[in-house]
C-alpha cells in the first residue's frame, strides 16, 4: 500500500485546481431548443440572481447549489437549466428535447415556452443579450422551410462549422419577441463535440454584447474629448503670450482642465479594458469554431469582422486618444510651471541683488557709526584720563589735567581705533 504523504496545503489549492474546470461543456443531443438570456448585474442583482434559481429550484424540490459556486446545471423535468455567475453579468441557458412534432411547426418549440414564466420576467437584472437556438440533426425534413421560416432571408449569416461537420444559421437580429436566433445542423457530431460548440456559438454572442457596451462610453468620450482638446489648444496659446500676472489663472484653468481629463479616463478606463477583452473573446470563440464558408453566404467571421472592427477601433482610439491628450496636459502644465519657477526665481535673485545692495550700504552706515564710535569712546576715556591726572596731581603729577588729557588724546583715538579694526578681522574671519 503506498504511502500517505500529507503536506500543508495552499488555501486557494483546490479552487485554482477547478478553475480549469470551470463552466465546461455539457453533452448534448439533436434535436435541441435551447433559450440563451444574458442579465447584465450589478453586485447585489447577481447575488439576487443566486437567490431567485434557489427559489426556482425550492419550488421543484431540488437541492440547493453551494453558496459559493459561480456556475452549476440541473435538470428540472420539462427543461433544463444553466446557470453561470460572471463578473458583470449571469447567464440562464434553458434546453429542452425535441420531439417530433414539435420540428413540424413552422417555428419550432421554445425552451423557454417550458419555464414558469412569472418566475422568468422576474429576474434580477437588465437583459444585455436573449437568443433562441434550435440544434437539429441533419435527417430533419424541411430544414430550408425552417430556416427560412425563423430567420430573415435578408441579414442571413451562415457557414459549416466544426471542420465541416455541422451547419450554423443566424441574422443577428432581434425579432418581435425581443430574442435574437440561431439554428444548428448538429451533422454526425458527437454528444460532447456538440456541446462545446453550441457553447462557443452562445459565447460569441455574450460577448458581442458585452465588447459593444463600450461604443457608447467611447462616443461620448470622443464629444468630451473634442471639447476639451479645443480648450487646451486656446490655453496652449494663450501660455504662450500671457504676461506673468497671468500665469496664477492659467495654472488654474489647467489644473481643472487635468482634472476633468483625468475624471473622464478614470470613468471609462475599465469599460474600454473591459471591452478590449472581450473583442479578443469573440475572436478566439470564431477561431474555434472552424468556420468554412458555404456557397454564397456570409460567415460568421466575415460579419463581425465587418461590423464589430469599427465599433472597436472606435474604443481603441477613444483610449489612445485619452491617453494622448492626459499626457499633452501633463507637458503644458509642467511647461507652465517651469515658466512661474524661472520667474520666482528671477524674482528671487532680483530680492537677493537688492538684499546685497541693503548689506552695502549697511556696512557703510556702520563704517560711519564706527567713526563715530573712535570719536565717543576717545572723549569718554580722556575724561577719565582727565579725572587721573586731578587726582593724581595732588600726588605730585606735574602736568594739568587739561595738558594730561590733550597729549593722551591721539594715544586713546589710535588705541581705540585698532581695536576695532583687529574685532572686524577676527569677526570677518570667523
Amino acid at each position: 500500500m503506498p504511502r500517505k504523504h500529507t503536506l500543508t496545503q495552499h488555501p486557494q489549492r483546490a479552487a485554482l485546481h477547478n478553475e480549469v474546470h470551470a463552466r465546461p461543456p455539457q453533452a448534448l443531443t439533436a434535436p435541441l431548443a435551447i433559450s440563451h438570456v444574458v442579465m447584465w448585474c450589478d453586485a447585489a442583482q447577481r447575488e439576487a440572481s443566486r437567490v431567485h434559481v434557489e427559489a426556482l429550484l425550492r419550488d421543484h424540490h431540488l437541492p440547493l447549489p453551494d453558496a459559493q459556486s459561480s456556475h452549476f446545471r440541473m435538470d428540472l423535468g420539462r427543461f433544463h437549466l444553466r446557470w453561470e455567475l460572471h463578473t458583470e453579468f449571469v447567464t440562464w441557458t434553458f434546453m429542452s428535447a425535441l420531439s417530433s412534432a414539435q420540428l413540424s411547426k413552422a417555428e419550432p418549440y421554445r425552451a423557454l415556452d417550458l419555464v414558469p414564466q412569472d418566475w422568468f420576467t422576474d429576474l434580477p437584472g437588465e437583459c444585455l443579450a436573449s437568443l433562441h437556438f434550435w440544434v437539429l440533426s441533419t435527417q430533419a425534413d424541411d430544414v430550408a422551410t425552417l430556416v427560412k421560416n425563423v430567420l430573415q432571408e435578408d441579414t442571413l449569416v451562415a457557414s459549416s462549422v466544426a471542420g465541416g461537420g455541422a451547419e450554423v444559421y443566424t441574422d443577428f437580429a432581434i425579432h418581435a419577441d425581443g430574442f435574437s436566433r440561431v439554428v444548428l445542423l448538429a451533422g454526425a457530431l458527437s454528444p460532447r463535440r456538440l456541446g462545446r460548440l453550441v457553447q462557443r456559438l452562445l459565447e460569441i454572442e455574450t460577448y458581442r454584447m458585452a465588447a459593444l457596451l463600450g461604443l457608447p462610453a467611447a462616443r461620448e468620450a470622443t464629444t468630451i474629448l473634442s471639447r476639451v482638446e479645443l480648450e487646451l489648444a486656446a490655453l496652449a496659446s494663450a501660455i504662450r503670450s500671457a504676461k506673468a500676472e497671468d500665469e496664477p489663472m492659467l495654472l488654474d484653468r489647467l489644473t481643472k482642465l487635468a482634472g476633468q481629463v483625468e475624471s473622464q479616463h478614470a470613468a471609462t478606463h475599465s469599460r474600454f479594458s473591459a471591452s478590449a477583452a472581450y473583442f479578443e473573446l469573440v475572436d478566439k470563440r470564431i477561431v474555434e469554431i472552424n468556420e468554412r464558408a458555404l456557397p454564397g453566404m456570409q460567415t460568421i467571421e466575415e460579419f463581425m469582422d465587418r461590423r464589430l472592427t469599427p465599433a472597436r477601433s472606435t474604443c481603441e482610439w477613444a483610449t489612445r486618444r485619452q491617453d494622448a491628450l492626459s499626457q499633452r496636459v501633463s507637458r503644458i502644465s509642467n511647461l507652465l510651471r517651469t515658466r512661474v519657477e524661472i520667474e520666482q526665481q528671477q524674482s528671487s535673485q532680483a530680492l537677493l541683488t537688492t538684499m546685497n545692495t541693503r548689506q552695502d550700504m549697511q556696512l557703510k552706515l556702520q563704517s560711519t557709526v564706527e567713526g563715530l564710535s573712535v570719536a565717543a569712546i576717545t572723549y569718554y576715556i580722556a575724561g577719565l584720563v582727565s579725572y587721573l591726572a586731578k587726582g593724581s596731581s595732588k600726588l605730585g603729577w606735574p602736568w594739568s589735567a587739561e595738558s594730561t588729557a590733550a597729549a593722551a588724546i591721539p594715544c586713546i583715538a589710535l588705541g581705540v581705533w585698532w581695536s576695532l579694526r583687529r574685532l572686524h578681522k577676527k569677526v570677518f574671519k570667523e
